[in-house]
């Protein structure tokens, strides 16, 4: 076996791609090891070129698909393949959702040691077209290019630290998959173009905003650009020089009417600042919030603990169906915040607190009464860190709803083998179509 490293003399090959891994890369072996390859399927017989090799596997690079599977779908972006948004472009949407629950019940099985006892259907935007422009939040890389002397905007290529070269965006909402290009322009006008790193989306259900990351303040002539591209789009233009509180806006110049999204089976209004963190997809937020607060058996009368609540996406539509909820955060921007919501929407039987999820004592006042109900939304790393209290928090269903599949297993299998919980019931949230990441729901119940 070589050493790892670039392979520069390999000889074009024809495999058969076995399988798929959770990144969303295909698998194929050859002579008893490992080769991945990027954007094929199960099943497929493609001639590829081994790039790198690694100890244990190799990776290729795809030179073109012999025989297609069924599944496979033309990508619809111009810079498939090079771009790092996307990895599944070239699989159709229920092929894509089937990928996903594979890798789940693999980390499920593998990593948690657990089956549940029933399959959920996908939570999932099965609209036509709804698997395209869906993206309602995300962060753009900005650089200037000083040997092409112009302004790249978009997300960054594949496992490389360069800005893709695009002209729009299949995957944001409209109307930022059109603002590629005119950014581009835009930023190349200003003094500051090489001092303007990134610019985070935000499209609210009554507004757009753009918020630009400046390392250097503008200069006047600069402002009366991001001013005037803001009207003639009719976006707002913010600029952020510091922390999430840093922020300035430009237009409109008062901070009124706040940016907010609808969840209407609730009747809920939440309030949100463009920096804060909220669900990308909003058609399959909607659903998976009300697919959660059904799966919990909500009631009135019924005590809930959301943590990880963030500005209280779970926590006011379990409050509509007549839960008493304490909702637990550990950003005090973002308790501010769902405490304004619960405020605007005349919800009364939800309360929120800070507290460091990562570092708890045990001595928290709110972990000494005992709840019907327990909800998890934590960040990719888990919430291993509260699985130690669950069992004095007694509830009797819990709703763990996850980023990343091997911490969901890892957790999942703690609860049912130290905690006396089964897994009844788990699927996938299909949040990021055309990305291999997966996003999924366990419910537990106490034996």
């Amino acid at each position: 076996m070589g050493r790892p490293g670039t392979l520069k003399h390999a000889a074009p090959e024809t495999v058969r791609i076995d399988g798929v891994s959770h990144d969303g890369r295909g698998i194929a072996a050859v002579d008893g090891k490992k080769v991945f390859v990027p954007d094929v399927l199960e099943g497929e017989q493609v001639r590829i070129l081994r790039r790198r090799r690694r100890r244990n596997y190799d990776e290729a690079e795809l030179l073109e698909v012999l025989q297609a599977a069924s599944g496979r779908s033309p990508p619809r972006c111009a810079v498939f393949g090079t771009c790092g948004g996307c990895s599944l472009q070239h699989v159709s949407p229920p092929e894509q959702r089937r990928i996903k629950e594979l890798a789940l019940r693999d980390s499920l099985e593998r990593i948690g040691g657990v089956v549940p006892a029933r399959w959920l259907d996908p939570v999932a935007d099965e609209r036509p077209g709804g698997s395209w422009n869906y993206r309602r939040r995300a962060r753009l890389a900005v650089k200037y290019v000083s040997g092409k002397s112009r302004v790249l905007v978009g997300f960054r290529e594949r496992s490389k630290p360069f800005v893709t070269d695009m002209g729009r965006c299949e995957i944001l909402a409209v109307p930022v998959d059109g603002l590629i290009e005119p950014l581009s322009a835009l930023i190349g006008e200003l003094s500051i173009r090489s001092r303007l790193p990134q610019i985070e989306v935000a499209v609210a259900d009554n507004g757009v905003e753009l918020l630009m990351r400046v390392l250097d303040p503008p200069s006047p002539a600069d402002r009366a650009r991001l001013v005037r591209f803001g009207a003639e789009h009719g976006v707002r233009i913010a600029l952020q020089t510091g922390g999430p509180e840093a922020i300035e806006r430009l237009l409109p110049a008062a901070p009124e009417p706040v940016l907010e999204y609808r969840l209407p089976d609730f009747d809920l209004t939440l309030r949100f600042e463009a920096a804060d963190f909220i669900q990308v997809n909003r058609e399959v937020n909607r659903r998976m919030v009300s697919t959660v607060v059904d799966l919990l058996g909500i009631g009135p009368g019924v005590e809930v603990l959301d943590l990880f609540c963030g500005l209280g996406n779970f926590s006011l539509a379990l409050a509509r169906r007549g839960a008493g909820v304490l909702g637990v955060e550990g950003e005090e921007r973002q308790v501010r915040r769902a405490r304004d919501n619960a405020r605007l929407n005349g919800i009364e039987s939800c309360e929120f607190v800070a507290a460091d999820l990562a570092a708890l004592s045990g001595q928290e006042a709110w972990l000494a009464r005992r709840r019907d109900r327990l909800l998890l939304d934590p960040p990719r790393s888990g919430a291993a860190e509260v699985l130690r209290y669950v069992p004095a928090i007694g509830a009797a269903r819990i709703a763990y709803v996850s980023c990343h599949p091997g911490t969901l297993a890892r957790d999942v299998g703690q609860l049912v083998r130290e905690a006396g919980y089964t897994l009844a019931a788990a699927g996938i949230l299909d949040m990021f179509p055309h990305t291999a990441h997966v996003e999924s729901i366990a419910i537990l119940e106490k034996t």
